[in-house]
């Protein structure tokens, strides 16, 4: 199968909703644990006979990529977790309950979080847009498909998320997850500002944007290191404008119990074509710089920060 081909739940189990990449034998775990929420590629039968979109549409919200991005992490000693479902199945990156009342045909539980930014922009925990604004579905849900969303596979990928961070804080005595993401260029020029304008010159905005929830979901060495890492390899780079962490960022980051938590977008511009979703040119040199990161974030000692 081609590596970038977006594969049906027709030809993969269903129940394997997530993949974890550990260290190698050789390769002692660390502090990290690296999360891509985004990336799956699997586009469940029912999703697509709902949908009013085609197959190449409602891929544009997909974080096309990361998951490869991000892969030789464990080599440096970080375990990497990534969601196979498709964001537009359901977004993990949310609150589980973040759900639209106007998509649904029967009335939510008391529970439901309908008045959120995320819901009121679209992109709650079942979306109602992708990212360019299309409009995903051609019915009215029911609470019930929303529910077993949740129990499939949002509440399986979160539990084993918090083990990876629970096991790493108590082998490392402090635990860094980062959360992986890719962002359109239109995102990232709305992000770029002086300081996080690409070095580029190409009017496509800042490379990367950091968001710690404006510093209550890390230490500051982190994001400050991070920063530092991208800058050193020539990327602009942003702090929480447009994207301040998701609801990853803020559900881990505690950073006064030595778990710390960093949500990093990658301007897409810088490794595919933002409509075909193919990689560039560019995309070999964004894996290998990724790698650089990986390594010296690796030798920190979190646990002393």
């Amino acid at each position: 199968m081609n590596a970038w081909e977006p594969i049906t739940a027709a030809r993969v189990d269903e129940s394997e909703v997530f993949h974890i990449a550990r260290p190698p034998p050789d390769k002692p775990a660390t502090a990290l644990v690296f999360a891509s929420p985004h990336s799956g590629r699997i586009y469940p039968p029912g999703l697509m006979a709902a949908s009013c979109l085609d197959a190449e549409s409602i891929r544009q919200s997909e974080d096309a990529h990361v998951d490869d991005l991000i892969s030789e992490a464990p080599a440096h000693g970080a375990t990497v977790i990534v969601a196979r479902l498709a964001r537009a199945w359901i977004d993990v990156n949310r609150e589980p309950w973040e759900l639209d009342p106007a998509m649904f045909e029967d009335e939510l539980p008391s529970y439901a979080k309908g008045r959120t930014a995320r819901v009121a922009a679209g992109l709650g925990s079942i979306a109602r847009i992708v990212s360019d604004g299309q409009e995903i579905y051609h019915r009215k849900l029911t609470f019930a498909e929303a529910l077993a969303r949740v129990e499939a596979v949002h509440r399986p990928y979160h539990t084993a998320l918090a083990e990876l961070v629970a096991a790493a804080r108590q082998a490392r005595g402090a635990a860094v997850l980062i959360d992986w993401h890719s962002m359109p260029s239109a995102a990232a020029r709305h992000g770029a500002d002086a300081r996080g304008a690409s070095a580029r010159g190409d009017g496509a905005g800042c490379d990367v944007v950091l968001g710690d929830r404006f510093g209550g979901a890390c230490a500051p060495a982190v994001a400050r290191l991070a920063e530092q890492c991208f800058r050193d390899l020539g990327y602009s780079v942003a702090r929480n404008a447009p994207y301040a962490g998701g609801y990853t960022t803020e559900h881990y980051g505690r950073p006064l119990r030595r778990v710390h938590a960093l949500q990093v977008e990658i301007n897409r511009a810088l490794y595919m074509d933002e409509r075909t979703l193919t990689p560039t040119a560019g995309y070999r040199s964004l894996k290998a710089d990724l790698e650089s990161v990986f390594a010296t974030l690796a030798a920190v000692d979190w646990a002393a920060i």
